[in-house]
Parts: structure tokens; C-alpha cells; sequence
């Protein structure tokens, strides 16, 4: 989502870079490319200007522009005055042990529904009981969508009839936390494609009955600026407590975000980063912010990596080095996705798209080319690669619609994977995916 705003901003600051000092008018002049690039990312006008005023501020003194470093003091300043505008620290709702009830709100397309399947994920796998309220009835199949969540999850579901009433929801509701313990409660809400007085109604009087621990309210981060309008409405009429981003993998210029905390005076808490359930994680400004001005996050991506290191030495414990077969490499590619693509990935590792040639592209595509080939063998074939002849190498492109070059390609890769895992013996196995 930060791209093209974190090209410009790192092409700004690199004309900066390697002076033996800067002027006022050299400072100034970066800071009104900096505020240009931020209307093209679609953050609010008097955001962006906000921004650069409070920047200017600070770097404009005799204490910068005559130090070693004043083009480094300057970026620094952008990053800790970005972070600020993204939120300032990461935080998190608060959870009672016993009983906590987060009503989710947003107009129709906005992602509530996902995203309720995706906290009940995220919790439960920190060991909450979560349940999910259905309280969707203006959306065509909203609650069976909720009920198709719940069950991959694995939670209980109350699905609210048409027309009942906030009271008699609540005292369903009771009933059933009295039979079957829940510690959280998600409520999915209705949503309309435009803020109208009958959603406002509805809101507020579910939200007065069920007096929830969060209102928490859910933007689409793809529709930019557009959305601060209605977060404000949603704020004074119902009253919000926190902000969830969602479609933040999708390729639009971010204004939502940069502009969301800043306008509503209510911290981000989570952003949705995939479609997939474990698509969700904690808004981490300091970390946003090194990544756009191309520091990385480090952080994110050794995390993304232990989690998937920890998968892989359960797949591969017992193994000898040289006892690495296709099904490995098959099951390595599954845990490597689940970090994210080639491109985020890179985007998590200082300098990392500066050392890529001029114009190149990460191709993803290739990754799902390897795991076709892969996935269009047997069992046995994938457990015993000599048996890949002539002939089952052209089924094998045949099924997984490549060629039998890829295939033998694939192959060469995995000989000299397989012959590097088995020089390095039991040092090369705890050290990361050996595909990557």
C-alpha cells in the first residue's frame, strides 16, 4: 500500500543525503516535495500540511543544519514525526478475564464480517473463548457468512432474527454465555453503502443494551480520505473506541491510514494484512514508519520467520540432512507463503529494493509455478524424486500447465538444495527455510 509514497519520500530524502550541510531553503524545499507527496497518497490536505509545518519546525535550527549529519537528523525527524501521525505507540484494546463484548461498526464492503472471523482466530489462539453475534440482517447472507466463519474458526454463533429487538438479542445472548462460557463476545453489526439516520438508530440502541468494552470501527483502507468523514459520524453518534484497518495489501496510495488516527483522535489497533482468517495483526506505527521511508521491519519479519521456523522443525525433526525430499520442499513453500509475498517480504528488509536492478520486479508468480509442479506429483514421486523419468516429468507439466524445462529446472534446484542441506549436516536445518 506504501509504495509509490515510499519511493518518493526515499527519493526526496536521497537528494538530501552525502552534503556536507543544508540550508534552510534545502530543507524546505524537500519538506514541500514531502507535503506533495502526501497529497498524492491521499492524506487529508491539513494532515499533510500539519505535518510538514511540525517537521520544518524542528529541523530548521542551528542545531541541525550544523551538525555532521544533518541530512540523517532531518530523515530522523520525518520518522519519529511519521510514527507520530500513524499513531504514536502500538496499543491494544483492553481485555478483562471474565467478560468483554466489542461491537464491530462500518459501512457495507467495509470487511466487519472478515474481520470478526479473523479477531476470533487471533484470539482463540491466545487462548480466549470467543462468540460471535450475527447482527448483520440488512446485508443478503451476512449471517451465514458469519456462520461459515465461525465454523472454521471453531466457535459458537448466535445468528439475530429479523426484526428482533436489542433486548430480546441481549437476553439470548445471556442465556446463552450462562450455558457455554464465552470470554469474548464479537458482534458483527449492520452496514449500508452511505451513513443514514435508520443505521445511526440501530447502532446506538444495540450499543446502549449490550454496553460494550469496545466499539471498535472498521475502515477500508482502500477508499483513502473518503473514510474520515464517516469515522467522525460514526464517532459522535455512537461513540468509537478504536479503529481496525482492513484491505491494507491492497495497492491504494494509503491516506486512510497515514490520515485515520490523526483526524479521529482514536488509535488504530489492528490491520488487516491478507485475506486469509490469520490475516490480522497488531498496527505497529514505529514499524509502518521505517518501512515507508525504506528502513524496514526487521522486527515483523523475524517474527513472520520464527513462526514459520518453529513449523518447520516440527515437520523436519527426526530427518537426516540428506533425507530431504520434494515433500519437504512442498511443505517449506507452504510455511514461506504464509509470511507474505516475495515483495512484502522485501519490503521488510532495509536497502533490500535498492539493491534490486533498475525496473525489476518481483515476480510472485514464480512461487506458485514451483508449488504447481510440485503439487501435480504423487506422494511417492514427491518421497522419491529418482523416480521422475522422462515420461512422468511431461504428465507432471501437463497437470500443473508448465513446461517440462520448468520441471527440470525445479529439479536442478532441489539437487543442489538437497546436496547444500547435506554438506552443512545438522547446522543447516536450524538455521532458516533453505528454500528462501
Amino acid at each position: 500500500m506504501f509504495q509509490s509514497l515510499g519511493d518518493r519520500l526515499q527519493s526526496v530524502f536521497d537528494s538530501l543525503r552525502g552534503r556536507g550541510r543544508l540550508s534552510e531553503a534545502d530543507v524546505k524545499a524537500a519538506l514541500r516535495e514531502v507535503r506533495v507527496a502526501l497529497l498524492e497518497a491521499d492524506v487529508a490536505l491539513d494532515v499533510a500540511r500539519d505535518f510538514t509545518k511540525r517537521v520544518q519546525e524542528k529541523a530548521v535550527g542551528s542545531e541541525v543544519l550544523m551538525s555532521l549529519t544533518p541530512d540523517q537528523r532531518v530523515i530522523a525527524i520525518v520518522r519519529d514525526e511519521l510514527q507520530a501521525l500513524l499513531g504514536g505507540s502500538t496499543q491494544q484494546p483492553e481485555l478483562a478475564s471474565d467478560h468483554n463484548v466489542w461491537l464491530l461498526m462500518g459501512l457495507q464492503g467495509a470487511g466487519k464480517t472478515t474481520t470478526v472471523g479473523k479477531l476470533a482466530y487471533h484470539f482463540k489462539a491466545k487462548g480466549r473463548r470467543p462468540l460471535l453475534v450475527a447482527a448483520d440482517t440488512q446485508r443478503p447472507a451476512a449471517r451465514d457468512q458469519l456462520e461459515v466463519l465461525a465454523n472454521r474458526v471453531g466457535v459458537p454463533i448466535l445468528k439475530v432474527e429479523d426484526g428482533e429487538a436489542p433486548e430480546t438479542t441481549k437476553a439470548r445472548l445471556d442465556a446463552m454465555l450462562k450455558a457455554d462460557f464465552r470470554d469474548l463476545v464479537l458482534v458483527d453489526t449492520a452496514g449500508r453503502l452511505q451513513i443514514d439516520e435508520a443505521l445511526m438508530d440501530e447502532l446506538a440502541a444495540l450499543s446502549g443494551v449490550l454496553e460494550p468494552s469496545e466499539r471498535l470501527l472498521v475502515i477500508d483502507a482502500m477508499t483513502g480520505q473518503q473514510s474520515l468523514p464517516v469515522a467522525r459520524t460514526f464517532d459522535e453518534r455512537v461513540g468509537v473506541s478504536g479503529l481496525i484497518l482492513s484491505k491494507m495489501d491492497g495497492d491504494a496510495r494509503g491516506g486512510a491510514a497515514l490520515s485515520a488516527a490523526s483526524v479521529t483522535g482514536r488509535p488504530v489497533y489492528y490491520a488487516g494484512v491478507s485475506e486469509r482468517l490469520d490475516g490480522l495483526e497488531p498496527f505497529r506505527p514505529d514499524r509502518i514508519a521505517g518501512r515507508i521511508l525504506g528502513m524496514g521491519d526487521v522486527l515483523t519479519l523475524i517474527e513472520k520467520a520464527e513462526a514459520v521456523e518453529a513449523a518447520q522443525e516440527d515437520e523436519l525433526s527426526g530427518k537426516k540432512p540428506g533425507d530431504f525430499t520434494l515433500e519437504d520442499m512442498l511443505v517449506q513453500m507452504q510455511r514461506l507463503k504464509k509470511m507474505g509475498s516475495f515483495s512484502e517480504i522485501l519490503g521488510m528488509i532495509p536497502g533490500a529494493n535498492k539493491l534490486m536492478p533498475e525496473g525489476a520486479q518481483v515476480d510472485d508468480r514464480e512461487l506458485a509455478r514451483v508449488e504447481a509442479i510440485l503439487s501435480s506429483m504423487t506422494d511417492r514421486e514427491r518421497r522419491a524424486p529418482r523416480l521422475l523419468d522422462a515420461s512422468r516429468r511431461r504428465r507432471i507439466a501437463r497437470g500443473s500447465g508448465t513446461t517440462v524445462q520448468d520441471v527440470n529446472r525445479l529439479m536442478k534446484n532441489y539437487e543442489q538444495m538437497r546436496k547444500m542441506m547435506k554438506r552443512m549436516g545438522k547446522g543447516g536445518r536450524g538455521g532458516g527455510l533453505p528454500f528462501a
